[in-house]
């Protein structure tokens, strides 16, 4: 088909060059052959009048127009992905589909009932995960690049639809050998003992717990900082520091190794994990499908910290 001269073919290839900024690496995501794909820029450049790519140093720069280009064309390729999508149903028994979730680590160890599930009614679908942290991860959602966000609601975007997954408190985390195991958690310790906190990236600045903390006018003293939810729990044991993480997180790892949990003695408010999807993506059947699955797993699994868990 084509528009204004323009075969509309050629935009699902400007969409690619235009994310990757290279001829090789374009071919392989929509698989096309280098020699190919490089006569589709040649047949965009000659239908815009403009290099669109240009090489400086080792790799290859948008021009302003192509820059321009960038975000209308990767809403074009969604809107078309969403009305050809509207007439494809989702089995889950036979999909072999492809699902991208972004979500943070302590989020993805306590998902292993719902990946299970998704295994189980759909053996042939693959489940792709990440935890980009080093910019918004709403941005990915824009691009087209993730299907599922799971976040606490303070990140939601409000671009996109989004929707309660589970609520979620932090807790104190300590090993079972440490003297607050059996002390209990105080005020006076809390604040005292040394603690480990988890930093991300620039854009995500301080920890949720951090935030939390300092709002609240109290000082704790912070020994090591890590960069991932797991690497707290894991660096506490054999040691007198203090995680503060989600609770549900906590109780999963309290499985398999020697900790305690206590209920923070500082007034934290509880907070909301949300799923989001791309407002293009609000009738996928199978997305809809994803979040059903994901909701029923997590249902009813936690109960409320009232103290000391072994």
């Amino acid at each position: 088909m084509h528009l204004k001269g323009l075969d509309l073919n050629l935009l699902v290839v400007l969409d690619a060059l235009l994310t990757e900024k290279n001829i090789t690496q374009t071919g392989r995501r929509i698989n096309l052959s280098q020699p190919a794909t490089s006569g589709a820029l040649a047949r965009l450049r000659d239908f815009f009048g403009d290099p669109l790519l240009i090489q400086v140093g080792q790799k290859m720069e948008l021009t302003p127009l192509a820059e321009s280009l960038r975000q209308p064309v990767r809403e074009l390729i969604l809107k078309g992905e969403a009305i050809i999508g509207k007439n494809q149903g989702f089995c889950p028994e036979t999909s072999t589909r492809t699902f991208r979730m972004n979500m943070s680590d302590s989020t993805a160890a306590i998902m292993g009932r719902g990946l299970g599930r998704i295994h189980e009614i759909a053996p042939m679908v693959r489940v792709e995960i990440s935890s980009i942290v080093d910019e918004p991860t709403s941005e990915y959602l824009e691009r087209g690049y993730l299907d599922l966000i799971v976040t606490p609601s303070w990140m939601v975007s409000p671009l996109h639809p989004s929707e309660r997954l589970y609520d979620d408190q932090l807790v104190a985390v300590v090993w079972s050998g440490n003297p607050i195991a059996e002390e209990g958690m105080k005020l006076d310790s809390y604040l005292s003992s040394g603690h480990i906190v988890a930093r991300f990236s620039k854009f995500m600045g301080w920890a949720q717990d951090e935030v939390f903390l300092a709002r609240s006018g109290y000082q704790r003293r912070i020994d090591v900082v890590v960069s991932s939810f797991s690497m707290l729990i894991n660096q506490v044991i054999g040691t007198q520091l203090v995680a503060t993480v989600h609770e549900r997180f906590a109780q999963y790892y309290a499985q398999y190794l020697p900790i305690r949990i206590f209920p923070i003695p500082i007034s934290i408010p509880s907070f909301e994990v949300k799923l989001q999807w791309h407002r293009f993506h609000d009738n996928d059947l199978g997305i809809q499908w994803l979040r059903q699955v994901l909701r029923e797993s997590l249902e009813g699994e936690l109960q409320p910290l009232t103290g000391a868990r072994a």
